[in-house]
């Protein structure tokens, strides 16, 4: 490992509310975050079982300012390449329309293929499921995952939302999938099969979006790999839940530092692709009888390489109209 950290302060608290489980940061740029109305604030971040999303600077202390406030659990969100937004919320991927000052549930543009069996086909009896992670692709796909409100074993995967609005399960059954991120030509997907402690790194064809058969990438001993992202010199930082800390790893999977951070259950992490560079790292406290610390805030520190904007989804000019979500209930499970 390298003996200089690419951190270069103190993680700070943005904001002093503390979350049961935030995660899906992202970096959407300064233009986009101009667009959006949210001025300055080209951070964003989820609470995952309060269905909200936040923007922020990424400074400390700049606090986080509520964007939408959904009716169901949210694991992520993506702008789209007309400027609007997607987000993943309850077991779909949807359309954020402007309403009342906020962004609230619009279309629905894909169902993601719940309610199955290890193997993949349908069952009456399984347990119910909600959107975990997701994230946008550099060729305008969004890939979200999913899994038992549990964590039940065997009821996780990854899908694939092409632009067109078809939805493709492209994992195996796994428990609970995080991530995926991508490099920044799209030709390797990186995700966490969390409750193994596994990161796995799968070859995309980018004309398609078909993924190869994955391989093991890193095994993360103490704790469990959760949210995770690539920065601009190609490597990829891994939050690790439970280990206190965030893991820097270079393309060829060789560990290049362990970073601590003063939460327990870190669970994303987000860099800034513009100067001055900062990372946020979001943190969970549920589980935990007496948080302490930043457990279940969102920090923030300086560090010395950039990160890269968010990519972007490409639309669904076809999708078909929906009827909105499906409630399910309010969870606090480890996402």
């Amino acid at each position: 490992m390298s003996t200089a950290s690419v951190v270069t302060g103190e993680f700070e608290a943005v904001d002093q509310q503390r979350f049961a489980l935030s995660e899906g940061s992202r970096f959407i740029g300064a233009e986009a975050a101009a667009a959006a109305g949210f001025a300055e604030q080209a951070f964003i971040c989820v609470d995952i079982p309060t269905g909200r999303l936040f923007s922020t600077t990424g400074e400390p202390g700049a606090g986080l300012h509520l964007r939408a406030d959904l009716d169901v659990p949210v694991g992520a969100a993506a702008r789209t390449a007309a400027g609007g937004w997607i987000a993943a919320a309850g077991t779909s991927v949807i359309r954020l329309v402007q309403e009342g000052g906020l962004l609230r549930a619009g279309q629905t543009l894909a169902e993601l293929p719940v309610a199955n069996t290890e193997d993949g086909s349908a069952s009456s009896t399984a347990p119910a499921q909600r959107v975990n992670d997701a994230v946008a692709d550099p060729h305008g796909r969004f890939w979200p995952g999913a899994m038992g409100l549990e964590g039940e074993e065997g009821y996780g995967f990854i899908t694939r939302v092409d632009p067109d609005g078809q939805c493709r399960r492209v994992t195996d059954a796994m428990t609970i999938p995080n991530g995926p991120a991508f490099s920044a030509d799209g030709a390797t997907m990186y995700f966490a099969e969390t409750s193994q402690g596994r990161i796995m790194r799968a070859s995309i064809d980018v004309a398609t979006g078909h993924v190869a058969e994955p391989e093991l990438f890193a095994q993360v001993e103490e704790g469990n790999p959760d949210g995770m992202t690539v920065d601009a010199e190609g490597c990829l930082w891994q939050a690790v839940y439970g280990g206190g800390c965030v893991l820097r790893y270079a393309p060829d999977g060789s560990l290049l530092e362990k970073i601590s951070v003063p939460a327990r259950q870190p669970t994303s992490v987000a860099l800034s692709a513009e100067a001055p560079y900062r990372v946020i790292v979001t943190t969970a406290a549920q589980e935990l009888e007496s948080p302490s610390g930043h457990d279940g805030r969102v920090i923030t520190a300086p560090v010395s390489v950039a990160g890269r904007v968010a990519d972007v989804f490409a639309g669904c000019p076809r999708a078909p109209r929906g009827s909105g979500l499906r409630p399910v209930m309010r969870i606090t499970v480890l996402g």
